[in-house]
């Protein structure tokens, strides 16, 4: 198994990229009751992996997408344990388009794992798979991940008004992307 270093150990962060499996939905299980009032607030993974079952089943779509070129997903362990994860929500590669996506729970916030992992799947699709245009959609309430976009260096093209209906309430998405052209590897 792989995994690609998000910390520096020097200053006590052991922190790690690595694939998010369906064998492991227990161990994501687990990191999502720890997360879901967090996550929740802005995105519906929280309402999605409640049980060991439904946790399975989000992450064997993820294998399935993988295995048909069409997504990914990872998770962020610090010191060992799960905290978060990173994904490409959507990969057409025939396009050229890619949208990614973060979440973490709240004792892994404020220390740049989820850039750096963004960055490291960015790098990747730029790099090795030669995508176009990399895509980050999220709530407008959301400051923390509109944070990360903008420290992606990430352009803000536009909102799409009350586009997504989250838990009875309709709310704004707010569209940023960066194209291969633009991008500073790490």
């Amino acid at each position: 198994m792989f995994s690609i270093s998000l910390g520096d150990e020097s200053l006590g962060c052991n922190a790690q990229l690595r694939p998010l499996e369906p064998w492991q939905a227990e161990e994501f299980l687990a990191h999502m009751n720890r997360a879901r009032d967090y996550v929740g607030e802005h995105i519906g993974l929280a309402d999605r992996a409640t049980d060991l079952t439904s946790a399975r089943e989000f992450l064997t779509g993820y294998a399935q997408k993988q295995a048909a070129d069409a997504g990914r997903i990872y998770g962020i362990w610090l010191d060992g344990t799960l905290v978060g994860g990173v994904l490409f929500r959507i990969f057409d590669a025939t396009a050229g388009n890619c949208e990614i996506g973060c979440w973490l729970e709240p004792a892994a916030a404020g220390r740049g794992l989820v850039t750096t992992a963004s960055r490291c799947l960015i790098d990747w699709a730029f790099g090795q798979r030669g995508m176009h245009r990399v895509e980050w959609i999220a709530s407008a309430a959301n400051a923390r991940s509109l944070a990360v976009a903008k420290r992606l260096g990430m352009t803000r093209e536009g909102v799409m008004r009350e586009s997504f209906l989250y838990r009875g309430v309709r709310r704004d998405l707010e569209i940023w992307s960066v194209l291969a052209t633009e991008w500073q590897p790490a």
